[in-house]
Order: C-alpha cells, then sequence, then structure tokens
C-alpha cells in the first residue's frame, strides 16, 4: 500500500505552526487539535522541520520553565525524515523504526501534502491483517 492511499483515507490536513511561535503556543495548538506533532511551515505549505510533543519534553528537562517562551525554532527537528505519496508503508514504518520518529510529513514536489502518523501505520496494518483473516476464513468455509 502507497502513502497516496492512507491520506485518501484519513484527509491531507496538516496541523502546522511558525518558526517565531512560543512553544506555550505550540502546546496549546498540539492540545486543541490533539495532535502528537506540528509540522513547521511558514505558508502551511514548505515545510521548514516538526516539533513534537518528546521534542517539548525534552526540551522541558534541559531548559526547564524557561521553555514556555522560546521559539519553535530553537526546538523543533528541521529537517528530518519525510515521505512521498508514492512511497510504500513499508517504507514508512522502516523510517519510522531506525530514526525512532512518530510522524513522518509526505511532500510532494516540494510542497508538504499530509502526514503520517505511527497511530495510521497501526490502523493500516489491522486492517489489512483483518481483510487477509476473513479471505482465509471465506476460503476455509467454502471447502468445508
Amino acid at each position: 500500500m502507497k502513502v497516496a492511499n492512507i491520506l485518501a483515507g484519513k484527509g491531507s490536513a496538516v496541523e502546522t505552526i511558525a518558526p517565531d511561535a512560543t512553544i506555550e503556543r505550540a502546546t496549546q495548538r498540539l492540545r486543541a487539535a490533539n495532535v502528537g506533532a506540528l509540522v513547521v511551515s511558514t505558508d502551511e505549505k514548505h515545510f521548514k522541520g516538526l516539533i513534537s510533543e518528546r521534542d517539548i519534553v525534552y526540551g522541558l528537562g534541559k531548559h526547564g520553565r524557561a521553555l514556555l517562551d522560546m521559539k519553535v525554532r530553537d526546538l523543533m527537528r528541521q529537517g528530518g525524515p519525510t515521505c512521498s505519496p508514492e512511497n510504500t508503508l513499508e517504507h514508512v514504518m522502516r523510517q519510522m523504526t531506525r530514526l525512532r520518529v512518530r510522524h513522518i510529513p509526505v511532500i510532494d514536489q516540494g510542497e508538504l501534502r499530509g502526514i503520517v502518523s505511527i497511530g495510521d501505520v497501526v490502523k493500516n496494518r489491522l486492517d489489512e491483517t483483518e481483510r487477509e483473516v476473513n479471505v482465509l476464513r471465506d476460503i476455509y468455509l467454502a471447502r468445508g
């Protein structure tokens, strides 16, 4: 299965934040949108980086309360792993596992097209497994 199939099912909406926003604002956006990461972008089209709950927790451990007044650009992961709509889900799973990340932005022709999370990957794998079990059950019952 390709990333494009995942986006077709879940949509291409991506929560973004500007690099000059405060970390406090980022935490508010994460909570309000009920997501685990925000794509950092100046125009909501071009990927500059990513800031996740994990980045904020690690930043809190390093900077303490001063973290909330820091800028997203000071804590975000610049660049980082991305994928294209044509990449396979297996490719994305390998990237997530190897790089220990939970969110991978989808970039096509230099523009942000969506984001794939570990939750999307797990849901897809569970759905795929259920379909396989149903096919095998139908074959077994047809022979029975």
